[in-house]
């Protein structure tokens, strides 16, 4: 296999992007039911050895005889050997992905999209909004947070599942807090082991002070809890060019060439998946759109 993913710059912007390159499921990590999260190795050293990608960009994995699947990356983006995928089984790709194991191949292309804009945020607040299946998009920017935790003031993850079972990475969340983010954690309903907050996750705004003209705030999730986070950061005066969406769509090419993930004049998979709510607002509550 020749590798055109050699250097950190080719790998943002890979010169044969619809080539998909071959790598082994290295391990497997329930999170939650019918969710797990695998770790991958590209099978050839160059191409592990130049692939790179931002918090919050996505590949898309191949399965032969099946096809592909965009997959956001959940991993460290400073750990170069193993690219993490949490990937819930929903579709037939991802659902045959559930069939795969340690030391099993699939096809990986990318990274796509648009990442999370930390470079130009720095000093700012950062405040994280999101919901069951929204945070491995964002747990990569956690990562990178927490590596970089001088660059930023305060890193506030509200985050919530519809109960504690459906929470992802709760072996995660003391290492959070003791790297300096405060994670507030809520689930819609309780069982007779959970002793914390009960609700939905823009509740948790109310029980964190903002300055609105230093947050940022970031968010993913499904998209009813993604309107309602907005809404709880623009009462708060959050300037909408200081919100940023994670939006979910049918991407099929990853390149904006077969429509699938159009909203208005933007391609999900070219121009997001991340974007201003600024940019959004005038499409974001068109129906069908």
């Amino acid at each position: 296999m020749t590798t055109q993913i050699a250097t950190p710059q080719m790998a943002l912007t890979p010169t044969k992007p619809m080539l998909p390159y071959e790598a082994e499921i290295v391990n497997i990590t329930p999170e939650a039911p019918g969710i797990a999260t695998y770790g991958l190795r590209f099978t050839d050293p160059m191409v592990r050895k130049g692939f790179r990608f931002r918090p919050g960009q996505f590949n898309m994995l191949y399965l032969p005889g099946y096809g592909e699947s965009a997959i956001s990356i959940s991993s460290d983006p400073e750990n170069y050997e193993t690219i993490g995928h949490t990937v819930r089984y929903i579709g037939n790709v991802t659902q045959n992905i559930a069939r795969l194991k340690v030391g099993d191949t699939l096809g990986v292309r990318g990274p796509f999209g648009t990442h999370w804009p930390v470079d130009q945020y720095k000093g700012s607040d950062l405040i994280i909004g999101t919901g069951g299946i929204g945070l491995p998009p964002l747990r990569s920017l956690i990562y990178y947070a927490m590596h970089h935790r001088q660059d930023f003031g305060r890193i506030v993850l509200l985050y919530g599942a519809r109960t504690p079972k459906d929470l992802q990475y709760p072996r995660e969340y003391e290492t959070w807090e003791k790297a300096g983010i405060e994670t507030m954690i809520t689930v819609d309903r309780a069982d007779e082991s959970w002793q914390g907050q009960v609700g939905v996750v823009p509740l948790l705004f109310y029980r964190v002070k903002m300055d609105p003209k230093k947050s940022v705030v970031m968010t993913c999730g499904p998209e009813i809890m993604i309107r309602f986070v907005v809404f709880e950061a623009l009462a708060r005066r959050v300037p909408s060019d200081r919100i940023f969406v994670y939006l979910e769509r049918n991407m099929k090419c990853g390149l904006g060439q077969c429509g699938h993930c159009q909203i208005g004049p933007y391609f999900v998979c070219k121009d997001g998946p991340i974007f201003s709510f600024e940019a959004l607002e005038p499409y974001y509550n068109v129906e069908e759109l």
